[in-house]
């Protein structure tokens, strides 16, 4: 069995587990998001997709990262309006955004202590908190 094929195989369990359908182009941007801990924009999956022989066209790509966070296999970090990363972190955790270079990474939840949340609106649970502390350089 080649490596790509393993590979294929237990990406199509991950995303059937999750209900969805295992096509060519969703195991391709699962092949570019999910094989190691990153953070990527929907063009840097599209670049790499793309880069890795395979094919899908930008919008499928953004669909495909839609549907992988609605299932829970990607989180959405929203870094400012218009820049999203996606995150194959999916364990709650919070991140630094460089200003200056664009890259974010990781802080791991243990290193940041929220003293208190506000308490939601009637009839709504507070699903997640992210904080994004946005460094540069220090000039």
């Amino acid at each position: 069995m080649t490596k790509k094929h393993s590979e294929n195989s237990n990406l199509e369990g991950i995303l059937r587990d999750r209900r969805i359908l295992p096509t060519g182009q969703r195991l391709a941007v699962a092949r570019v998001t999910l094989a190691e801990p990153r953070h990527m924009t929907a063009e840097q999956v599209h670049v790499a997709v793309q880069d890795s022989g395979d094919t899908a066209s930008l919008a499928t790509v953004y669909n495909t990262l839609k549907l992988f966070t609605e299932r829970g296999l990607l989180r959405e970090v929203i870094v400012e309006p218009g820049r999203v990363f996606y995150d194959s972190e999916t364990r709650p955790h919070h991140h630094f955004y460089d200003v200056d270079s664009g890259k974010i990474t990781d802080i791991p939840a243990s290193q940041l202590a929220l003293l208190a949340l506000p308490e939601p609106p009637a009839g709504k649970a507070i699903a997640d908190v992210q904080v994004i502390v946005r460094i540069g350089d220090a000039d």
